[in-house]
């Protein structure tokens, strides 16, 4: 499924840059939209009319968790269709087992470290 509208939530500015270039070399017809605050990406995401094809989230963010986010995404039967990633820090080997024993059915990526990695693996996901 070619993904167009993209979500991406990170408490991260730099974080956030990075992954906009690297999206951008990989699907210049990609629409990202980014927020900075998980609780404002959450109420803006239940009255929104069009909703993203995929979330890429954060998981060490302050006030709401990547877990928590989408632990509340799973309430609401409209935004459970909605593929989300965690891209964050902790090593795959850590955290796919810790989303496993937490029921959370999504993909997880360990934030890289170049830029050309994150073209990689955007390329291989869009």
């Amino acid at each position: 499924m070619p993904y167009k509208n993209i979500l991406l939530i990170d408490d991260d500015s730099e974080d956030i840059l990075f992954f906009v270039e690297a999206l951008s070399a990989v699907n210049k017809q990609a629409v990202c939209r980014t927020m900075l605050s998980p609780d404002r990406a959450w109420k803006e995401l239940q009255v929104a009319e069009e909703l993203p094809d995929i979330i890429f989230l954060d998981y060490n963010m302050p006030m709401v968790t990547g877990l928590e986010f989408i632990k509340r995404m799973q309430t609401v039967e409209r935004l459970q269709q909605i593929e989300v990633i965690v891209l964050s820090t902790p090593p795959k080997e850590v955290m796919e087992p810790w989303l496993g024993r937490n029921n959370m059915a999504v993909k997880y990526i360990s934030k890289p470290t170049s830029i050309e990695e994150l073209q990689e693996i955007l390329q291989s996901l869009l």
